[in-house]
């Protein structure tokens, strides 16, 4: 095994942004990890965004993806949750 860990940027918007107050995170997961589990860190360091986690999309290197696809250390991540605006 070569690393124990991967390397992510994740950008945050919306109430992801507003309940971290930046726009962006650098986190470590173990390798093989699904790009779910970002969601499910924000959610356990803030629980007000549990109200997103249905409805939350996932951007992965500039395209949607599934919630169990796997990251790879380097990867940018977008949690999108819906947004409403005119």
């Amino acid at each position: 095994m070569s690393n124990s860990s991967i390397t992510v940027t994740v950008k945050l918007f919306a109430a992801f942004s507003e309940a971290y107050g930046v726009s962006e995170l650098t986190l470590e997961f173990p390798p093989e990890t699904p790009v779910l589990r970002v969601l499910e860190r924000s959610i356990a360091q803030y629980p007000q965004l549990e109200q997103w986690r249905d409805r939350t999309r996932f951007g992965l290197n500039l395209e949607f993806v599934s919630p169990d696809t796997i990251l790879q250390d380097g990867d940018e991540v977008v949690l999108i949750p819906p947004v409403s605006g005119g």
